[in-house]
């Protein structure tokens, strides 16, 4: 028999063998040796056992049904079913069971799981596969859910789903947890409930909601203080957490007053957290549709509070405003306007004011504005300094007018500032100091000193009056259009423009040649100023000349003339007036002589033309405008240049050659001065070379003079110099040894003068020592003595004269009584050379045996 038909069977191991003559497979459990027939087949094995251990439990699937198993005979198999095996006994699969979650029937362990714990405050959410009865009797339908709580370890069934693990929701203190019923059921407070219905839990603690509970959220609680409180509307009719009773719709404040955390109902709906409004000193606040007594707000109306207070804002109420009382300094004041009749009584009078009555309050004082009354605008003084004001105007009657400083100007309850609007090219001119043209035009230098750096750092003020500084020697006209007048200023000055006055813009001609408009100026400049100009002009001969001059000019007026003043403003363009005049002359002169007589005298003829001539045949001086009283003084011609380019080459070459001509005269000219002072200088040196040889010879003379003298001096002089040298330096031995004898001396002198004045000092030193030691014994007994002195005062004024008179007699009392004890009656007498003291005497008396000292006296009887 081959091998392979034998197997064996080890303990606690099953194979599963195929009759495959009656289509049956049947389990064999070890231990043992099986041989296999011929129609047997091994399908499965040896495998093992499926051993459970404790606390956990695996699935079959198709089971078999054991109860009903008979050894050999055909087994009952539960298709489409199932079935737990929990710890036991070892068991074998028979054929058709599987095992859940195992790979195979040896590697069965992936298909033992461990049996679910339920821990304390959790619970495993089970559903009902079909109807049966479960492991506590209570009979389950299929799709039916339910809780089992813990703490327990809990032995699934076939017939029963596991969903999920709940976990319980812990409250903490003051918390609440929003619940929802999914559908009708009984809580677990018993409280039958519908479904979608809402409602809180409250208790602390650990709380599982039910099965068929939607936890819609955990509600913490609002802290209330007294900053904070809560504004609640109700959603629906029902009872709120304080157990008040709210109709749908209702809004109502909750304070720390009523409690200090809250947790609103289902039924409540938390609109805001409404914070106290504190109002400090000076401030007020304005609450609109107030509540009244009756606890509604009283819609339309208003209502003021003022500070020191702290209030929240009830339903229904709204903060209009909230601010500051208008604290007013004494040029600050505020515009009001009533907006409801009422009395008013802030300025200690009864006032009744009308709807639109407008008044102001002047400081220093605070206001508070009732809610009848509008604050139109806060005012403060405008301080004005000297030529500095703003324009003001009447609301009532309209009028315009200038407040001009130096002053600080508080506008009145009927006044607002007016704004004098300006043409652009005004305000350009202001900022550019009054005049408006190109930068290579001569005139605009005229200009930088009267530009306003206020008005370089941004927009002009327009409420303020419009100031311009006059240029000197400038006159710049303003015209009043309301009175149809005109006034002129001359510089340097200031121009203060009123309400109703323009400047007068001057629209002048610049350039070279002349083009109108070119320079836009406020001020009219009234000279000696020179004007340049080209013109073109065509001689009889017709050549056509470009000359360039030009001429001086100034205006005469009389200061205070209204007429006079004007006049020089008559003429809008004088500098194009004065330039097309003395042009038309110009060439009206020039048309009537040909070109080389106007090439030679172009000087005359020109300066005649514009002057003019007198009766005597003489150029004017000067010539006057009629038109604007411009004079002109004098005339200068910078240039003639021919306009045809062939008669400015053929001028050209003239010139040249006259400059030539010119140039080659002056040339020799010089050569020939240059030649005569040659002449001259040489002459003069031949003179001076004479005159410095006659010096030399005489120097040379002078020489051989004093080199003789110099050789006799030398062969006479050495011997007499050594006898001298030797005589000189005997005396200067002998007056050495006497100055230092004498020094010698000196020094000695010194010597003894220090040792007696270092003896005298130390002498002297050692009698101030000593008076001064005897001085301070002097001073010690004086000060010693009066201490005694003091001492004794101050014992005898502490004891008293009678304590002291009692203690001198007391001795000599005490004797005498002794001696009257004794009976004696007779004197004893001495004589004064051997007193007796009878007191010593007395006591000898009394002490026997003690020797007294007696001191004799002299007797000066």
């Amino acid at each position: 028999m081959s091998s392979s038909k034998i197997v064996g069977i080890r303990p606690q191991h099953y194979v599963h063998i195929l009759d495959m003559n009656t289509n049956v497979t049947s389990v064999e459990v070890g231990p043992q040796t099986l041989c296999l027939q011929e129609n047997h087949k091994l399908v499965l094995g040896p495998a093992p056992f499926v051993v459970v251990p404790p606390g956990h439990f695996c699935r079959v699937f198709d089971p078999v049904d054991r109860s009903k198993y008979v050894k050999g005979q055909p087994c009952v198999v539960r298709f489409r079913e199932s079935e737990m095996h929990f710890h036991g006994e070892p068991f074998p699969l028979y054929p058709g069971e599987t095992l859940s979650g195992a790979t195979s029937p040896v590697e069965y362990k992936d298909g033992i799981r461990p049996l679910p714990v339920i821990h304390a405050h959790e619970a495993l959410l089970l559903e009902a596969l079909d109807d049966h009865t479960d492991s506590d009797g209570v009979p389950r339908r299929a799709g039916q859910k339910w809780h089992v709580c813990g703490p327990k370890t809990f032995q699934p069934s076939p017939q029963i789903a596991i969903n999920r693990t709940d976990s319980a929701v812990v409250l903490g203190p003051g918390q609440a947890l929003h619940l929802k019923a999914t559908q009708g059921l009984v809580d677990r407070d018993g409280v039958t409930r519908v479904t979608g219905e809402e409602w809180l839990v409250r208790k602390t603690g650990a709380y599982l909601p039910d099965v068929y509970v939607e936890t819609v959220n955990l509600v913490d609680p609002y802290i209330l203080t007294e900053k904070v409180a809560l504004h609640i509307a109700a959603k629906e009719t029902g009872t709120d957490a304080l157990g008040k009773n709210r109709r749908a719709g209702d809004e109502w404040l909750v304070t720390v007053q009523d409690v200090d955390s809250y947790i609103p109902e289902v039924i409540e709906n938390v609109m805001k957290v409404e914070n106290r409004i504190v109002l400090a000193t000076q401030e007020f606040a304005v609450i609109g549709n107030p509540v009244g007594d009756d606890g509604h707000p009283q819609l339309g109306q208003e209502e003021l509070r003022v500070g020191c207070c702290s209030f929240f804002l009830q339903p229904g109420e709204v903060l209009v405003k909230k601010s500051k009382a208008f604290i007013l300094g004494e040029d600050e004041a505020v515009v009001l306007r009533a907006v409801k009749a009422f009395e008013d009584t802030s300025g200690g009078e009864e006032i009744d004011r009308s709807p639109g009555d407008t008044w102001m309050i002047v400081g220093p004082r605070d206001y508070i504005p009732p809610i009848e009354v509008a604050v139109v605008e806060k005012r403060r003084a405008v301080p004005l300094s000297k030529n500095e004001g703003m324009y003001v105007r009447d609301v009532q009657s309209g009028k315009v007018r200038a407040v001009m400083g130096p002053q600080a100007y508080l506008l009145q309850a009927n006044e607002e500032k007016w704004k004098k609007v300006l043409p652009g090219d005004v305000e350009k001119m202001l900022r550019s100091g009054g005049g408006l043209g190109d930068e290579s035009i001569r005139k605009t230098a005229y200009f930088e000193s009267s530009i306003d750096p206020l008005l370089l750092s941004g927009t002009r003020d327009q409420s303020r009056v419009v100031s311009y500084r006059c240029p000197h020697n400038t006159a710049v006209q303003v015209y009043n259009y309301q009175q149809k007048t005109a006034r002129v200023v001359f510089g340097p000055g200031m121009v203060i423009l009123g309400p109703h006055e323009d400047f007068n813009v001057l629209s002048l001609s610049a350039g070279k040649p002349k083009k109108e408009g070119a320079l836009r100026s406020l001020a009219l400049m009234l000279g000696p100023d020179f004007t340049t100009d080209i013109i073109e002009v065509e001689t009889s001969d017709h050549a056509r000349l470009q000359v360039k001059l030009a001429f001086n000019c100034h205006f005469e007026y009389t200061k205070g003339d209204t007429e006079s003043e004007a006049k020089i403003f008559s003429v809008p363009d004088f500098i194009g007036f004065a330039c097309r005049q003395v042009s038309s002359r110009i060439r009206g002169a020039v048309a009537q002589i040909p070109f080389d007589e106007f090439h030679r005298h172009s000087q005359k003829i020109i300066r005649s033309a514009v002057m003019g001539m007198s009766d005597h045949k003489k150029i004017l001086k000067r010539v006057v405008f009629e038109a604007n009283n411009l004079v002109i003084t004098n005339v200068d011609i910078q240039s003639i240049e021919p306009v045809d380019v062939r008669m400015r080459d053929s001028l050209m070459q003239s010139v040249q050659m006259a400059i030539e001509i010119a140039t080659n005269s002056i040339e020799r000219s010089a050569q020939h001065d240059a030649k005569r002072v040659e002449q001259e200088a040489r002459g003069q040196l031949e003179r001076q070379a004479l005159k410095n040889e006659k010096l030399a010879e005489e120097a040379r003379k002078t020489l051989f003079e004093l080199q003789a003298a110099s050789a006799a001096v030398e062969s006479t002089g050495q011997a007499k110099a050594e006898a001298q040298a030797q005589a000189e330096r005997l005396l200067i031995e002998g007056q050495s040894e006497i100055e230092a004898t004498r020094l010698r001396s000196q020094a000695t002198e010194i010597e003894h003068s220090a040792e007696l004045d270092a003896k005298i000092q130390s002498q002297d030193a050692e009698i101030a020592f000593i008076r001064a030691m005897d001085e301070l014994e002097v001073t010690k007994a004086q000060e010693q003595m009066a201490i005694e002195v003091g001492k004794f005062a101050a014992m005898v004024s502490s004891i008293g004269p009678d304590t002291i008179r009692a203690i001198s007699t007391a001795g000599p009392r005490q004797k005498v009584r002794l001696l009257k004890g004794l009976g004696l009656e007779s004197t004893l007498l001495t004589s004064g050379k051997n007193p007796m003291n009878m007191f010593n005497f007395a006591n000898q008396l009394v002490a026997p045996g003690t020797v007294s000292r007696q001191v004799s006296r002299p007797d000066h009887t």
